[in-house]
């Protein structure tokens, strides 16, 4: 079983780049200059911040379906982020030494199923989930956190 891997897209943040702080503030955004010792990975490009990036940091419409599993949660962008991750059937390397948690979601957008694992195991839980045909796609956060990553769906 094939699948991709994808970001946010690009899209819904480019009107928010640039912005000033205080036009941040007001819709409950904050700018952050990254540091040497930072952990910053960005949402649409699926990669960590450099040093000396500047990243947003806001509550996103991650589950908007209209469900009872509907969620928000905080993530990271890169201001000079270009284009959107969409990989197939493989999974970022900065993913990879990090516990993942997944919920395999229905065409109705209700949880059926859901698993922790390292990066490393996450294609092969991907392939496992998407093989049951009852599952339509799947989301992907940081366990510890809990914070979004990206989305997997059948390719």
């Amino acid at each position: 079983m094939s699948f991709c891997l994808s970001g946010l897209p690009l899209e819904n943040f480019k009107p928010l780049f640039g912005l000033s702080d205080e036009e941040l503030s007001l819709r409950g955004i904050e700018r952050r200059r990254t540091g040497p010792n930072n952990d910053y990975p960005c949402r649409i490009t699926l990669d960590v911040a450099r040093p000396g990036e500047n990243v947003l940091l806001l509550s996103y419409p991650v589950q908007a379906e209209t469900s009872p599993y509907r969620s928000i949660s905080p993530i990271f962008v890169r201001e000079s982020a270009e284009r959107q991750y969409i990989g197939y059937d493989e999974i970022p390397e900065q993913m990879l030494p990090r516990l993942m948690s997944v919920r395999a979601f229905d065409d109705r957008h209700y949880i059926v199923a859901a698993d922790a694992v390292q990066g490393s195991q996450l294609g092969d839980l991907a392939e496992r989930f998407l093989g049951n045909r009852e599952i339509s796609y799947l989301h992907v956060h940081h366990a510890r956190w809990g914070c979004y990553v990206g989305r997997i769906d059948r390719a």
